[in-house]
């Protein structure tokens, strides 16, 4: 069965190929609902316009769908409210070496 702890592992599965860090600890996840089987992922990018919205959304559907017990997938990118730096994990602003 599918469950959110195994979702965001498999959302730091997927990076922003510009950035090294999986869309989890970059901040790019606004939600993830879960209904049976079924999981809709709510994603923003760093920029509106970002090339990348489609290679990324689609990274994150297969890897998702690959869950056990995951049926469906749909990934929405939305840009309310607008992504910023401080959506940042602790873990992520360390490996972009943020907090020195």
């Amino acid at each position: 069965m599918a469950n959110k702890e195994k979702i965001e592992a498999a959302l730091r599965e997927c990076y922003d190929p510009e950035i090294p860090l999986n869309v989890l600890d970059l901040g790019l996840i606004y939600d993830i609902r879960l209904d049976n089987g079924d999981v809709e992922i709510d994603m923003t990018l760093t920029a509106p316009g970002c090339p990348m919205h489609s290679l990324i959304a689609r990274d994150i559907q297969s890897k998702v769908e690959n869950v056990e017990g995951v049926e469906n997938v749909k990934v929405n990118v939305v840009w309310d409210p607008p992504w910023t730096p401080e959506r940042i994990s602790e873990e992520g602003k360390k490996v972009l070496g943020f907090n020195k």
